[in-house]
């Protein structure tokens, strides 16, 4: 019988293996855009639950027929335009050289800043249009309007498209304002998704690269790598050595996520308990394709497709059942 043997999983292209900085995902970049418009919005995990709908897939083999398909809630509340932050192009990239805020911040961001004593005016028009070269919209999201009982809001910066002048007009008019997800997304729409993993603590290299177990009767040990071959005659072990470690908590893209609905009706997803460790979902959800990366209650940003694929465009699909078991 062959020695069948599993030296390690896990892609190397994700080094180094830590824990990401932040709960609220770094967006790297982001899609080009003519329109003056938001290039981004975020929203917060709710769960999964299983929808039934028309393959639509030209070359599908199952072109036609109804299908199973698992999808993932995320409700997505108002945002709101709290400030413009000014970027200047140097030889190492952008630095923010001024930040405008609107004169009454929410309250919702006091754990989150420090908020000024006294109500400061907000002027977009006070920055020289020669002195930036860039400019970027500060949102913050509205928990308190979700299910899951939680008030401090997340505040982040996203990109804005179109030209300088076309911005700066946008920034001036939305201050202060609220944006909804259908001002951005609709459904069909292919999107990137941006969000920070389950953290699952100090694991050791069976469990976090999925390294198979020596057998009993090995020496020294039953769960670690057999041999660190060539990767320790630096005076250090490599880091592609399968070892144990921190695992989980990591900052992740996903792209090409297809939106299979965006709706204000709860009543078509909620649980008659509400979903598991979530709740109720009381505002806008979407309905994504598939799976995102994190736990629930965990903030989700979505971009526009910044390499969409054309096989999976197209128009929104037909859901003819949507799960509302209560294990969701």
């Amino acid at each position: 019988m062959a020695n069948i043997r599993q030296p390690r999983h896990g892609s190397m292209q994700f080094w180094p293996r830590v824990r990401s900085k932040n709960e609220v995902p770094r967006v790297r970049s982001f899609a080009k855009s003519d329109k003056p418009q938001l290039l981004g919005f975020a929203g917060y995990k709710a769960g999964m639950t299983q929808v039934m709908i028309v393959d639509g897939y030209k070359h599908s083999l199952t072109k036609g027929m109804t299908v199973a398909q698992a999808a993932t809630i995320i409700e997505v509340p108002p945002m709101t335009f709290v400030g413009v932050r000014f970027y200047k192009k140097t030889f190492d990239g952008n630095m923010a050289i001024k930040q405008v805020m609107i004169a009454k911040l929410p309250a919702e961001l006091d754990k989150l800043i420090d908020m000024p004593k006294k109500d400061s005016a907000a002027n977009v028009d006070s920055v020289p249009s020669d002195s930036y070269d860039d400019l970027r919209m500060l949102v913050a999201t509205q928990p308190k309007l979700c299910g899951f009982g939680r008030k401090t809001a997340d505040m982040f910066e996203i990109e804005l498209g179109g030209e300088k002048a076309a911005q700066i007009e946008f920034a001036k008019a939305n201050l202060g304002k609220t944006v909804a997800v259908t001002d951005l997304f609709t459904p069909g729409q292919l999107v990137d998704t941006h969000s920070v993993t389950k953290g699952k603590g100090f694991q050791g290299p069976v469990k976090r690269f999925g390294v198979s177990k020596r057998r009993h009767k090995s020496e020294k040990s039953i769960r670690n790598p057999a041999s660190l071959g060539p990767w320790c005659g630096q005076g250090h072990v490599m880091y592609r050595v399968a070892h144990a470690g921190k695992m989980g908590y990591h900052l992740r893209t996903e792209w090409n996520k297809k939106i299979l609905m965006i709706s204000d009706d709860v009543t078509k997803i909620n649980p008659a308990g509400g979903l598991v460790r979530y709740g109720q979902v009381k505002t806008t959800y979407l309905l994504i394709a598939g799976s995102v990366a994190g736990p629930k209650k965990r903030i989700i940003k979505m971009t526009m497709a910044t390499r969409p694929n054309k096989t999976l465009m197209g128009d929104a699909p037909t859901i003819e059942f949507i799960s509302t078991d209560a294990q969701n």
